[in-house]
């Protein structure tokens, strides 16, 4: 299948279930999130780490379809990659798979956000976002931002089955951005929202303090509805 996604600026749309799903950062807590209710959906998932062992005790227990690989080898055997890792190993962690990514849709879900006793606050990033920083280290792949809002504990919570909100889906490229919104809602409950293009990366990561700041205040897991489409 990497051959059609490395096509991911042509006009064909990509068949997403002949697609092979990583997750960088797999083992914590929204990777896993993900990666659980995308294999639970019938998506073709393979979860990395820093350590394969690592990646494949928690690949067992999430279930018998999923992989445990390095992140490496996750990089090099996925078509699409979801990157789910903390933002202070994210530029690093990209910078040292380039090469492996090139040609493939990078999806990227980190909020570079920091806490103090006031709360959640968004942290400065120089190219303007997350998702804006890994396209200037990963120049050779067409990166999309989603997944932001969307609480782990939610998709972590066995007894949850439909996960209610919307993904707000930010990209240049338009088949990419079709691709990633279809894989959202891949999982029940889901609808992926195409929200502008990877400059508009920055408002959608920081809305996640927002996001945090309620649920402490109400004690939920609050996410993002739009209305009248």
């Amino acid at each position: 299948m990497t051959e059609t996604v490395n096509n991911a600026q042509d006009s064909e749309a990509i068949d997403i279930n002949s697609l092979v799903v990583g997750v960088l950062g797999g083992t914590g807590e929204q990777g896993r999130g993900l990666a659980t209710r995308l294999s639970q959906a019938g998506v073709a998932v393979i979860i990395g780490s820093r350590t394969q062992e690592r990646a494949s005790e928690v690949a067992r227990e999430i279930n018998a379809s999923v992989r445990g690989m390095s992140n490496a080898d996750v990089a090099t055997e996925c078509d699409v990659v979801i990157v789910a890792v903390p933002w202070d190993g994210h530029k690093e962690l990209l910078e040292g798979l380039a090469g492996q990514l090139a040609g493939k849709i990078v999806v990227d879900c980190v909020n570079p956000l920091g806490f103090d006793k006031g709360g959640a606050f968004c942290l400065d990033v120089e190219e303007g976002s997350a998702a804006q920083q890994a396209q200037s280290v990963l120049p050779d792949s067409t990166v999309v931002a989603a997944f932001h809002h969307i609480s782990a504990k939610l998709l972590l919570d066995p007894e949850v089955s439909d996960i209610g909100g919307d993904v707000l889906v930010v990209g240049d490229v338009r088949t990419a951005t079709d691709l990633v919104q279809e894989l959202a809602e891949k999982i029940p409950g889901m609808r992926g929202v195409y929200a502008g293009k990877l400059r508009n990366a920055g408002q959608v990561e920081g809305f996640t303090a927002n996001l945090i700041s309620m649920n402490r205040r109400y004690k939920g897991h609050a996410g993002v509805h739009i209305t009248d489409i």
